[in-house]
């Protein structure tokens, strides 16, 4: 491997990232030499279908079994297609699907097999790359941080900022640039917040037969429930100081919270459920932010984004206004982890998942020949 990208130098990486919302497969191109961004590449999207969907839902908190063989398949088929589309790549980083995530019990689980992988594609890849962060203590979440590290950077912050990434959970970075190295102590605080879109997601599925509330539409049309947010910012998650990490499945009972609301009233409660979570979790800064950089599929909920705004004290934005792609950020990511792994570098630290010490792990595949 290192023969392979060298221990220096500029290398072009491909990243790709199916989240935990479910919808697809995410895969961009990064130019980095594992510390700095170069320059991005092309991307592109390959969505799940209906069918697909199912058999990932079904595979969902599961740790064997014939579930979690039918959606490792299709996180291995939908994979191998989107990747083979990119030319001149380095390597790929490959993250695989989240089913089930208890770091301080089983463990974590990725399913997707990145020396098939490797082998289909001609290609090295990195892959697996949660499980050294857990055996180390770690919650072996969230692992973009490093990569935010960057971004503050490459966009030329001079003030702490956070990245906002509201997937199906959602996560924060809070991201210091005046350090030269995100592992350094005081450089990175990242946790994750609390649910985000999959709750949401989750209960216009069940009721209404729909992926997503496109466009926050439906809790547009409805009101906060207090006292259903009352009972979801009591839950014992809220108190634990960070670094600290969820399953997608984690906060599941509030879709409890919510069932006797109307199908409005419920998607804006769960929407408030995003939003106040975020808004407890500023408070673990070190210092108050300069502004909040929101990527993933909740940035583009305006509900969602007035609710952020409303209850933070600075700028909340997406990151496209800093001339980020927030569809790709999380696949742009792994790109860069690749690389760093693949040249020793560390990928998480005690102030991103409370590993006890600064770790890259990940499993490095080479195809044949």
């Amino acid at each position: 491997m290192k023969k392979a990208i060298g221990q220096s130098g500029v290398v072009t990486a491909l990243g790709a990232m199916s989240g935990t919302s479910l919808d697809g497969v995410d895969a961009a191109v990064l130019r980095t030499d594992g510390h700095r961004i170069e320059g991005f590449g092309t991307s592109g999207y390959r969505a799940y279908t209906a069918a697909e969907r199912q058999a990932l839902r079904a595979g969902l908190g599961q740790w064997q079994g014939a579930a979690v063989e039918a959606a490792a398949a299709v996180v291995d088929a939908a994979h191998a297609e989107i990747l083979a589309g990119f030319d001149g790549v380095d390597i790929v980083g490959f993250h695989g699907q989240t089913l089930a995530h208890e770091p301080r019990g089983r463990g974590t689980l990725q399913v997707g097999d990145g020396a098939a992988l490797a082998q289909a594609l001609g290609r090295p890849v990195v892959w697996d790359f949660r499980s050294d962060d857990v055996a180390m203590g770690g919650e072996g979440a969230p692992l973009a941080p490093f990569f935010h590290f960057a971004c503050a950077h490459w966009i030329g912050a001079a003030e702490p900022l956070c990245f906002l990434n509201l997937g199906g959970v959602a996560n924060l970075t809070y991201v210091d640039p005046a350090f030269a190295r995100p592992e350094q102590p005081g450089a990175l605080l990242a946790f994750d917040t609390g649910p985000a879109n999959a709750p949401v997601n989750d209960l216009v599925q069940a009721r209404l037969g729909q992926e997503m509330d496109e466009g926050g539409a439906l809790a547009a049309q409805g009101k906060v429930e207090e006292g259903a947010l009352e009972l979801f910012l009591a839950e014992p998650f809220f108190t634990r100081m960070p670094p600290k990490s969820l399953d997608r499945n984690d906060f599941s009972e509030m879709i409890g919270l919510v069932c006797e609301l109307s199908d409005a009233d419920a998607a804006a409660t769960l929407t408030g459920m995003c939003a106040a979570g975020v808004v407890q979790a500023m408070e673990h800064c070190p210092a108050p932010p300069a502004q909040v950089l929101v990527t993933g599929g909740g940035r583009k909920n305006p509900v969602l984004m007035q609710m952020l705004r409303a209850g933070l004290d600075c700028p909340v934005q997406p990151v496209e206004a800093a001339g980020l792609d927030g569809d790709m950020l999380e696949a742009q990511a792994f790109a860069h982890l690749a690389v760093r792994i693949a040249r020793g570098l560390p990928t998480s630290c005690p102030g991103t998942t409370g590993v006890r010490a600064a770790v890259g792990g990940g499993i490095i595949s080479l195809p044949d020949g």
